[in-house]
């Protein structure tokens, strides 16, 4: 792996990586900030890649039990607020959806109505072994059916014994976080021969609901559980290097501030098999996985949830599929890769009635009955390097998305149903078969012209087909409707049989000036340009009464192609102060990131796009004790879209102390986060419906950040 000047080191610190905040949803605290290399990923094409690293992941634990949360520290991201685990991140404007986000090399489909398990819910900063990202433009070979950037979190590498004897080795970690009385652990354990090594890796991670700053109270429905838990084994030898994992995930609740629902149960089991062989003529690499998700919705207990009420919703999902990449050198400094791609994803998505109601009975209301959804895939690309000062990456991908699904249902016939009864007849006499042919193409150049500069260019045409969500929910009644959605504004939406794919063009670069080594000094600067062709936004349909008949605040919309452009820029750098032998050495680093993202059709803002934030740090090393003052500003939000009734939110500052201590395999932190307890809200929060529903509908505002709070870790390699 060759590490390029593009070097991305935010501040180093075994004790205190973070980055910026650009918005911890359930999270919102910030971390310090963490040495991040841009490299080329072994035999992927050039480009610019930052990776976060397991011992981060580890570090940012205490802070954190949300790996999508952590991620929004890095420039050019942000995170559009869910639950304690379950941030959806953004890049660049663009939503998880429309990401590509990989666990282990797989994708993990969409189970729910609200996104409340996205992929990266299924996994623990305790242990996650690494996680690249790329903001910019990604080669076709990074995966399809997606128009932004790539999220890939990776296990650590199966290890094996070098001198033929048997290998144990492992980490183990506890937290406490004072705000939520969150706390949680984390074992990886490996044990292995020359040829034969299995580990397993587990985590837990329980909180209450959390404290907002300053006198805002409680965040209601911020409460949560899960734990996770996975066997790997693997094999190396003459015919290359075999991998089996399996593992298990368990929710029992999770809440969710931002959705009139919250998760009441989240079972998933996998298996992924891995084969990897390397051949005189070139590389062969297979995946293949398998995913079972059964899925529960309801209201926990500050939404006025009891144990045989509520509302009780229900999905279940069955998805799995293979990769298969070839890489062929046809020459000194010439790459020739090709693959293909399958994915199948089966959905059934159904609401129990409920005994007595009016409203949610007599029958089971199905919300999707039997939908399908596949792709078949295939991509050709090509690498050239012409010495070490220049490459191109060219490549061509196509993919067949088809799509179907079988009859619906509403609660009833009755008045009370009357909506929901004539959307369900509407659209079962429709043909629901979609077949989508989407094309993609990138081009990438990177360019050192002398040491300490770095040039990359890129322009890709990504394309992206809607999900069975978009497409195929139909009930058009107040309350049918606002179960759909992963927005968290409290509005109705529904599906749309027309939705055409997604259409992107985009062109982004960098430039970045570099000098002294990894604990020298940078500054990197990185603008970007998006044009989208039938973005699937929403078009108002009407505003929702309430119970009485009176006008609300809530709106129902439609999904609904649209024109967009997003156009921003990433500013990072970091440079040593001070560097004093047994005096140990002072650090600055800072970020910037701006996104600008309107709706062309309508000349209007889009949805959740993150204002103007900026983080600056100092971090003080000497031994294995580490300190570290931080500083994040974010603007106000002020560009909404009136479509959703977005909030605006004020700007604000926050302040964290951080402090580590690391002697021989133990490590000890203890961080001070939002110091002066400001109360602020998220930007990209949405409207707090947890407080909404605890005040009887009397207050509605955006939801509240965490206010002070004091995170204790302890960790031990073994």
């Amino acid at each position: 792996m060759k590490t390029t000047p593009l070097v991305l080191a935010l501040i180093a610190g075994a004790s205190s990586p973070a980055f910026a905040q650009h918005s911890a949803p359930m999270q919102p605290n910030v971390l310090p900030p963490v040495d991040v290399e841009t490299e080329g990923a072994g035999n992927a094409p050039e480009t610019t890649t930052m990776t976060i690293t397991g011992q981060t992941l580890r570090h940012l634990a205490p802070g954190s039990s949300d790996v999508g949360a952590i991620l929004t520290r890095l420039p050019g991201l942000a995170g559009n607020t869910g639950g304690g685990f379950s941030t959806m991140p953004a890049i660049r404007g663009l939503s998880e959806q429309r990401l590509i986000v990989l666990v282990d090399g797989h994708p993990i489909d969409s189970a729910c109505p609200n996104d409340m398990n996205p992929p990266l819910s299924y996994t623990a900063p305790q242990t996650a072994g690494a996680i690249d990202v790329i903001t910019g433009v990604s080669p076709v070979s990074a995966g399809g059916d997606a128009i932004g950037g790539v999220i890939s979190v990776k296990s650590a590498a199966p290890r094996f014994s070098t001198d033929g004897r048997l290998l144990i080795t492992g980490e183990g970690q506890a937290y406490y976080r004072s705000n939520d009385g969150g706390f949680g652990s984390g074992l990886t354990l490996t044990v292995a021969g020359r040829q034969i090594s299995a580990t397993y890796s587990g985590s837990y991670a329980k909180a209450q609901n959390y404290h907002a700053g300053g006198d805002l109270g409680v965040v209601h429905a911020t409460q949560y559980a899960k734990t996770d838990h996975k066997l790997a084994l693997a094999y190396q030898g003459a015919i290359g290097l075999i991998e089996l994992a399996g593992g298990f995930h368990h929710s029992a609740y999770e809440g969710f501030p931002n959705q009139f629902m919250d998760m009441t149960g989240n079972n998933s089991w996998f298996l992924n098999g891995h084969y990897l062989g390397s051949f005189d003529w070139g590389t062969v690499d297979v995946k293949a996985d398998y995913r079972a998700t059964d899925h529960a919705m309801n209201f926990l207990t500050d939404k006025g949830g009891t144990g045989n009420g509520g509302m009780p919703m229900n999905t279940r999902v069955r998805s799995g599929g293979y990769t298969l990449a070839v890489d062929l050198p046809l020459a000194p400094g010439t790459t020739l890769r090709m693959g293909s791609e399958y994915r199948h994803q089966r959905l059934n998505d159904w609401w129990p009635p409920v005994a007595g109601s009016m409203m949610m009975g007599p029958d089971t209301y199905l919300n999707v009955n039997n939908g399908r959804r596949e792709r078949i895939a295939a991509y050709v690309e090509a690498q050239k390097r012409w010495g070490e000062a220049f490459s191109l990456t060219a490549g061509g991908r196509y993919a067949r998305v088809n799509m179907n699904t079988g009859t619906v249902a509403p609660y009833s016939t009755g008045m009370m149903s009357m909506a929901d009864a004539m959307a369900a007849a509407a659209f079962n006499a429709a043909d629901h078969q979609r077949h989508f042919n989407n094309w993609s193409a990138s081009l990438i150049a990177h360019y050192t012209p002398r040491q300490g500069l770095a040039l990359d260019l890129g322009y890709a045409h990504k394309t992206r087909a809607p999900n069975i969500y978009e497409l195929y929910t139909w009930g058009q009644g107040a309350m049918s409707s606002q179960m759909i959605g992963w927005y968290g504004d409290g509005n109705g939406y529904f599906g749309n049989l027309a939705l055409k794919p997604e259409r992107a063009d985009t062109v982004s670069g960098s430039v970045t000036f570099s000098g002294g080594g990894k604990e020298g000094w940078f500054i990197k600067a990185a603008p970007y340009y998006t044009h989208v062709n039938d973005y699937i936004d929403a078009r108002r349909i009407k505003v929702l009464t309430n119970m009485m008949g009176m006008p609300g605040p809530f709106a129902q919309l439609q999904f609904a192609n649209t024109e967009a452009e997003f156009y921003g820029i990433d500013l990072s750098g970091a440079a040593t102060l001070w560097k004093g032998g047994r005096y140990g050495q002072t650090r600055l680093s800072g970020t910037l990131s701006w996104v600008h993202g309107q709706n062309l059709s309508t000349q209007t803002p889009l949805y959740h796009q993150m204002p103007l934030n900026i983080l600056a740090s100092v971090e003080h090393r000497i031994g294995g004790l580490s300190a570290a003052v931080e500083v994040n500003w974010v603007d106000s939000k002020t560009r909404i879209d009136p479509a959703r009734n977005e909030p605006v939110t004020r700007a604000y500052a926050l302040v964290h102390l951080r402090g580590a201590y690391e002697w021989r395999q133990w490590r000890l932190s203890v961080d001070v986060e939002n110091l002066l307890d400001r109360a602020y809200d998220l930007p990209l929060g949405g409207m707090a419906l947890g407080d909404y529903r605890a005040s009887g509908g009397m207050v509605l505002r955006p939801v509240a950040g965490r206010g002070r709070s004091v995170n204790v870790g302890l960790s031990r390699r073994f």
